[in-house]
């Protein structure tokens, strides 16, 4: 589990990276300056979460149930809340219109919060220091 999730918090990285970079670059021109600044926010959370992950999967004093559910809350959490934003900020380019679904954006921040309350509860639960 931990291999997994230190893979995935190190793709998750990577292409917050090359998201950045798209947003920075090749949205300049297509999009409008609020667009471009909340689709930097996606990315900005979504590296945080890269952190995150790989925190979790390098640390010995998660049990593996918990880092499982920690995984899982926020990898979907970046999915929803990040993906939802960069939809939301390109909405203008595609020809789906991410409006409809926006309503999934508060949620992956809400599976993202719970992560991180999850990871509070643990440290307190804790019984000796680290």
């Amino acid at each position: 589990m931990d291999k997994k999730i230190l893979l995935t918090g190190a793709v998750v990285g990577a292409t917050g990276v090359v998201f950045g970079a798209f947003g920075a670059h090749a949205l300049k021109d297509l999009v409008s300056v609020e667009a471009q600044q909340s689709f930097e926010t996606g990315v900005r959370y979504q590296i945080y979460h890269a952190f995150f992950l790989l925190f979790v999967g390098s640390v010995a004093f998660i049990e593996k149930k918990l880092k499982n559910t920690l995984f899982y809350l926020t990898l979907a959490g970046i999915v929803l809340f990040s993906g939802s934003i960069y939809g939301l900020a390109t909405n203008s380019l595609t020809g789906f219109d991410f409006k409809t679904i926006a309503w999934v954006t508060p949620i992956g921040g809400l599976l993202i919060i719970m992560s991180w309350c999850l990871l509070i509860v643990n440290f307190f639960k804790m019984k000796t220091e680290c």
